[in-house]
Parts: C-alpha cells; sequence; structure tokens
C-alpha cells in the first residue's frame, strides 16, 4: 500500500522544526529515520496532513561531552543522530557502552544505518532496546518545543505503548547520559523469533560498586515485558547495599519480574514471557557485576 497524501517540510534548524510544529499542529508528525513511522504510514495504519522531516537539521546529530561547569562526563546525543553512529561512536563506547551494546540487538544494519536514537526512544515501542537503556541510564530527555526547552527525566517520559510526555509542538532533541560511575557494569539480553525482530522480552542491568565491593547503586530495566519499559524498582531495592558475591539473583530477578504485565499475543504468551523475563534478568545482573567487580578499584 501507499501513505495518504501529505506535505513535506524540510527545516534546516531546531528553531524552524518547532515553529512548524507549532503552526501545524495536529495535523503534523516529526520525520526521523522514518524506519517506525514511514511503514505505519505505508499500511495506513496512521495518517497526518504534514511531515516535519528532521534529516536536514545537522545539529541533532551531534555526539558531544557537556562542557558546562559541574557537567563533566556527561554525554549528550543528539536524537538525530544515526543509531549506526551510535554503535561506533568511541564517546559512547567510553561513558555509555550500554547504547553500543545494545544497538547491534536492533533491526538489522539498513534499519540501523536511517533510524535514529532519538526516533527509537520518542516512537516508545515497549519491545524496543533504546527506551529500556536510557531508563537504565538514569539520563534525561532534552525537549524543545514552543514554550523553549526543558528536560524531562527517562522514568517520566514514557506513559503508554507508543506515546509520551512530548506535547505536539515538541520534538526530542537529545539524550544526556549521567557521568558513568568507575567501578561499573551494563549488560543487555533479549529474546526473539528471528535476528532483527522485536524482542519477546529483554532485561537491561546496570551496577555500581564501592571499594569494597558491596552494590551502591543498581538499575534493572526490562523491554518487552509491559505497555512501556519497565524499572524494577523494589529488586533494585534489594541488591542494593549488599556484598555483589552473596546477592541472590535468581531471587531478585523474580522480584524483578513479579509485577510486570507482559502481553499476550501471536507470538509469545504473557507467562511465557514473564518466565524468560527472570531468566534473562539473572543472565544480565550476573554480566553486569562480573564486569563492575573486575574493574580497577
Amino acid at each position: 500500500m501507499k501513505p495518504a497524501p501529505f506535505e513535506l517540510h524540510m527545516p534546516t534548524t531546531v528553531g524552524e522544526a518547532s515553529d512548524l510544529l507549532t503552526e501545524l499542529g495536529d495535523e503534523a508528525k516529526p520525520l526521523a529515520g522514518g524506519q517506525s513511522l514511514v511503514p505505519m504510514l505505508a499500511l495506513r495504519l496512521t495518517r497526518f496532513e504534514h511531515l516535519v522531516d528532521l534529516n536536514g537539521v545537522g545539529e541533532l546529530c551531534e555526539i558531544s561531552l557537556a562542557s558546562a561547569p559541574g557537567d563533566d562526563g556527561r554525554l549528550r546525543i543528539g536524537a538525530g543522530a544515526r543509531q549506526a553512529a551510535v554503535g561506533r561512536d568511541a564517546l559512547v563506547a567510553q561513558h555509555a557502552p550500554l547504547l553500543a551494546r545494545a544497538t547491534p540487538l536492533i533491526g538489522h544494519f539498513q534499519i540501523r544505518n536511517r533510524g535514529t536514537i532519538g526516533g527509537s526512544v520518542a516512537h516508545a515501542d515497549p519491545a524496543s532496546e533504546y527506551p529500556a537503556a536510557v531508563l537504565a541510564l538514569g539520563a534525561e530527555l532534552e525537549v524543545t518545543g514552543s514554550r523553549g526547552v526543558r528536560t524531562v527525566p527517562a522514568a517520566e517520559f514514557f506513559t503508554g505503548t507508543w506515546t509520551t510526555v512530548l506535547e505536539p509542538d515538541e520534538l526530542l532533541t537529545a539524550i544526556v547520559v549521567p557521568a558513568r560511575g568507575g567501578r561499573r557494569g551494563e549488560a543487555i539480553e533479549e529474546v526473539a523469533r528471528r535476528h532483527g525482530d522485536f524482542a519477546l522480552a529483554g532485561a537491561i542491568a546496570v551496577v555500581d560498586l564501592d571499594a569494597d565491593d558491596r552494590v551502591s547503586s543498581a538499575a534493572i530495566s526490562m523491554f518487552g515485558m509491559d505497555s512501556t519499559p519497565v524499572r524494577a524498582t523494589e529488586a533494585e531495592r534489594a541488591l542494593g547495599g549488599r556484598p555483589a558475591s552473596e546477592a541472590d539473583i535468581a531471587e531478585i530477578a523474580r522480584i524483578a519480574v513479579r509485577d510486570t504485565d507482559p502481553p499476550d499475543d501471536v507470538h509469545a504468551s504473557g507467562a511465557y514471557r514473564k518466565r524468560i523475563g527472570a531468566h534473562l534478568v539473572e543472565q544480565v545482573l550476573s554480566r553486569a557485576i562480573e564486569e563492575a567487580t573486575s574493574a580497577a578499584r
């Protein structure tokens, strides 16, 4: 099928894009890489009178370290950065290796060459890797609209399947990742029917250890396990403060999936997703703890 007719707008700055979205209102939709939006338009699952193409906005593609006082180590990733660029960027590998490790799990290389990190996060598919990754990293999302720039914690950004706190005139312009701890381990794992398919379930762990090998902080997020990516806050609390070697990872994994509500569909039942979700949490926690333990004190 072909999409319904629309008018294409091609701004060159964030300001122009924001002005267009404000002027055109609900009939307009931003177009980033198009890897999610274009198929939905072609199948006529959605339609818009206007598309605002962001591919000419060069400032959205920059990846850099924040330079403001007190921001040392904060990584700023422009929302228009291609997924393939995120996966191979040296700053990402150093300051947010979780994002580099998540990237090869996304679709196929053709998709990653066009898709953007901001497009994936703003699309908010609950089975996607990047939304769960920014949630686990405690990232802040920079949002630009007619009322200026605001910052939204990743924990407050996702409101439901394909829905976020973004207003119709707002753009996600950057993902800002906090400074990385000295003894940190990060891991991501998922199960899919085939390589490149959306995950049936996935899990992420970020673990920081102190000098005595105790867990100083932990983040566990899951995708494909609810209507949004979710943080397992109760499981995180159960892990925090314990010596890493004494953590009951199997019990923590059971706690992590206990309150999730994964869907039943043609690909898998919710009960199956819960079982493999717990197994994935065990895997990523073990790997994250091992990596953090091996880091220099």
